[in-house]
């Protein structure tokens, strides 16, 4: 049974939410755009007085096996005081990256329609096993609160 269009089509909204809920639980101070027509889903006012830039990416449960987290054909040039959260439901996990790591660990695209535009596979898969796992170079991104948007400086 495939889900409705306006169910899949409110996902990422609802991950927004979902993360900057998580946010707020945790004490950090979130300010919302009301238009995303800049890639800023929120705006973080740090302890240091010092605003910084997130952008929220999510994968759904409903995709394919080996896809968790699997984020592909992003538009993206390095930006300062910038954050990513990418969230994958089935994995139930969370990776918080500067831009200038998202950059690093990314791969941008050479050819094809997506020219220009990176992406990123967090997580393997065991065919065998049918299971999926953090790739061990990005389990320093994992994160389970926002200390690094808080405490870390993204343009180092």
């Amino acid at each position: 049974m495939s889900l409705p269009f306006r169910h899949s089509a409110a996902f990422g909204k609802r991950i927004e939410f979902y993360i900057v809920g998580l946010m707020l639980k945790e004490g950090l101070d979130v300010y919302l755009p009301l238009v995303d027509d800049d890639a800023i889903d929120a705006v973080v006012k740090r302890p240091d007085g010092r605003f910084v830039e997130v952008q929220i990416k999510a994968r759904s449960k409903d995709v394919s096996f080996g896809d968790a987290a699997l984020f592909a054909a992003l538009s993206h040039e390095q930006r300062p005081n910038y954050w990513f959260v990418f969230y994958s439901d089935l994995m139930e996990t969370m990776w918080i990256m500067s831009s200038a790591e998202f950059i690093a660990e990314s791969h941008q695209n050479k050819e094809g329609k997506n020219v220009g535009k990176r992406s990123i596979w967090f997580n393997g898969k065991n065919t065998k096993a049918q299971t999926q796992h953090v790739k061990p170079q990005f389990e320093k991104y994992v994160a389970t609160s926002f200390r690094r948007i808080l405490e870390d400086d993204p343009d180092q």
